[in-house]
C-alpha cells in the first residue's frame, strides 16, 4: 500500500477514467493519502470491479460518465460536489487510441472519434471545474497526455495531434485562469505498461524497439506517473501552471 506523502487528506480528486491503468493507480494513491475521490469510465462493469478492489467507502464515488457528452460531464460533477461538497483537482487522464496507419485515409469517423475522446472530453471536464473552482477561489487541473504530442508514433498519429491540442490546452487554460488561483498543468508519459498500450508491448519485437529508444531502459509503470501528479496537486506545486512534465525516461532529451 502507498504511504501518504503529499498532504492531500480531505481535498477532494476528480479523476476520469479511473477504473483502470493510471487512473486507477491514482485512486488507490490518493485514498491511501485519505483524499475523497471520485472516478468515472462508460463501463459500469469496469467501475464496479474499481470500486471493489479500491475499497473507498464512503470516500470514494464511482459513477459512469461518458466525457465526450458534456450532459454526462455535468451531471458527474454535480454528483461529486453533491457528495462531496467541492472539487479541489482533476486529473484529466481518459486517453483512447484507435490504431491508424495511416492518418490521411483514416475515416472521419475515427478521427472524431480520437479528438473527441482525448481533446473535447478534457475541454469539457476542465470547463466544468474551472467554473466550480472559481467559486471556491482555486483548484488544481493536471492532464495526462503523452510524448505522442510531440514526436510522432507509428498507428497513433491522430491521438498525437489530440494530446498536443491537450498540451495547448494546458498552458491556455493556465494563462486564463491564473487570477482565479487555479493552476493547470500536464504530464506527459511515454509509453506506460497499462492494458491501453498492451498491443505494443505485449509484442517482444515492438518492446525491445520502444525500449531502445528509453535511455533509462524500460517502460513506464503507473507509479512512474502517478506521483508526478500527485506532487502538481499539492501546495508545493502552488507557483507552478502552464507546464508540460515529461516523464519519458530520457526519450525526449536524445
Amino acid at each position: 500500500m502507498p504511504k501518504p506523502a503529499y498532504g492531500l487528506a480531505g481535498k477532494v480528486f476528480v479523476i476520469t477514467g479511473g477504473s483502470r491503468g493510471i487512473g486507477l493507480e491514482l485512486a488507490r494513491f490518493l485514498l491511501a493519502e485519505k483524499a475523497r475521490v471520485a472516478i468515472c469510465a462508460r463501463k459500469q462493469e469496469g467501475l464496479d470491479q474499481a470500486a471493489a478492489e479500491l475499497s473507498g467507502g464512503d470516500n470514494l464515488l464511482a459513477m459512469p460518465a461518458h466525457i465526450a457528452r458534456s450532459e454526462d460531464v455535468d451531471i458527474f460533477f454535480e454528483q461529486t460536489r453533491a457528495r462531496f461538497g467541492r472539487i479541489d483537482a482533476l486529473i484529466n487522464n481518459v486517453g483512447m487510441n484507435l490504431l491508424t496507419p495511416s492518418t490521411t485515409e483514416a475515416g472521419i469517423e475515427t478521427w472524431q472519434k480520437i479528438i473527441d475522446s482525448n481533446l473535447t472530453g478534457t475541454y469539457y471536464c476542465s470547463r466544468t471545474a474551472a467554473r466550480i473552482m472559481k467559486e471556491q477561489a482555486g483548484g488544481k487541473i493536471v492532464n495526462i497526455t503523452s510524448t505522442a504530442a510531440c514526436r510522432p508514433a507509428q498507428g497513433m498519429g491522430i491521438y498525437g495531434v489530440a494530446k498536443a491540442g491537450i498540451e495547448m490546452l494546458t498552458r491556455v487554460l493556465a494563462a486564463e485562469l491564473a487570477p482565479d488561483n487555479i493552476q493547470v498543468n500536464a504530464v506527459a508519459p511515454c509509453m506506460v505498461k497499462t492494458g491501453f498500450s498492451a498491443p505494443f508491448w505485449s509484442n517482444e519485437d515492438i518492446h525491445a524497439e520502444i525500449v531502445k529508444n528509453i535511455p533509462l531502459g524500460r517502460l513506464a509503470e503507473t507509479a512512474d506517473v502517478v506521483h508526478p501528479v500527485l506532487f502538481l496537486c499539492s501546495e508545493g506545486a502552488d507557483f507552478i501552471t502552464g507546464q508540460v512534465l515529461s516523464v519519458d525516461g530520457g526519450s525526449t532529451a536524445v
